[in-house]
């Protein structure tokens, strides 16, 4: 079914003509980016606006621009390329975006911000097994650690385990002094940060000392049959092939395995395969399993990671 087409127009007020050369950008610069976030076609005359494209799209793009208008006029009212991006990725639902992918946990309500991370969320949903795979700054990892946050306060699971392979990327750190969580601990740092954000770092640390959260490296995975848990594999572009299907056969009843990785950002030696790259090959069409690709237009960072992403795409073409 096609979206529905539409003739959006609107008028900013009051009429200021500094704010309004501010949020439209050097030859409608922010204007141009904007209609290409949305999908849409955005031109103006004076403060009055016109937009062209799917209904949804029209006016989410519509709702950015008076929201920019609107912060222009106040004391930090400096508009640039960021600016947008931010009012982008940040401020606003991307058009079709449904209530149902709103994740909440405590005073925390967290939205898809486009397309790939509505989708993500709909396959952890609706799979058991769900694979996320992109560059950096895409939000995979982030919303996976959410969502297991929602499944344990909602008493559908008993535990969160959350993995990573202990690979350095690039760097010899040498020996790690301490007992398995220090050594462990710079490994699974961003997912700390992740369950410190949502619960608070009180509430981890007791779930921590019960049992009910662990993290640890993949290597422990072993042996282990793991029921009525989410089980995170994060970083997986430096997994094995064995490693990968030693960690996908651990699910046991009632479990859920969500795996993140960026197969650009493998640190593997180069004659040992990526289990990543391998697994999608062989499990593209099982039924239950789920793939979800992320690219540089969906990272929801500052601008200019997107920007130094989109260059190394280029690049390595």
């Amino acid at each position: 079914m096609k979206a529905a087409k539409t003739g959006v127009s609107f008028s900013l007020s009051p009429l200021d003509n500094a704010r309004l050369a501010a949020i439209t950008g050097e030859r409608d610069a922010f204007l141009t980016q904007i209609g290409e976030y949305f999908d849409v076609k955005i031109s103006h005359r004076a403060e009055v606006f016109f937009i062209e494209g799917d209904d949804e799209n029209g006016h989410a793009a519509e709702n950015v621009i008076t929201d920019l208008y609107s912060g222009a006029g106040g004391s930090t009212g400096k508009i640039d390329a960021n600016t947008v991006h931010m009012a982008l990725v940040g401020k606003h639902k991307y058009a079709g975006n449904s209530a149902s992918s709103v994740i909440k946990i405590r005073k925390h309500h967290i939205s898809p911000r486009n397309v790939a991370q509505d989708l993500y969320l709909q396959q952890i949903s609706a799979k058991d097994v769900c694979f996320g795979i992109g560059p950096a700054g895409t939000g995979k990892t982030y919303l996976a650690v959410a969502c297991a946050a929602r499944a344990l306060a909602e008493h559908e699971i008993e535990r969160i385990i959350l993995v990573r392979p202990a690979v350095e990327a690039g760097e010899k750190l040498g020996f790690l002094p301490g007992d398995i969580g220090q050594k462990v601990d710079p490994y699974l740092r961003p997912l700390y940060d992740a369950l410190f954000e949502m619960l608070g770092v009180e509430r981890v640390g007791k779930l921590i000392e019960r049992g009910v959260i662990e993290l640890a490296p993949l290597a422990y995975m072993r042996g282990r049959t793991l029921n009525e848990a989410f089980i995170l594999l994060d970083e997986a572009q430096n997994t094995t092939i064995e490693q990968m299907k030693m960690f996908l056969t651990r699910m046991g009843q009632g479990s859920k395995i969500v795996v993140t990785g960026d197969t650009s950002q493998i640190d593997l030696p180069r004659h040992i395969g990526s289990g990543l790259l391998h697994v999608e090959k062989i499990l593209k069409d099982v039924k239950g399993v789920g793939f979800t690709h992320f690219s540089a237009k969906d990272v929801v960072r500052h601008s200019l990671v997107q920007r130094i992403v989109e260059a190394y795409d280029a690049e390595q073409k």
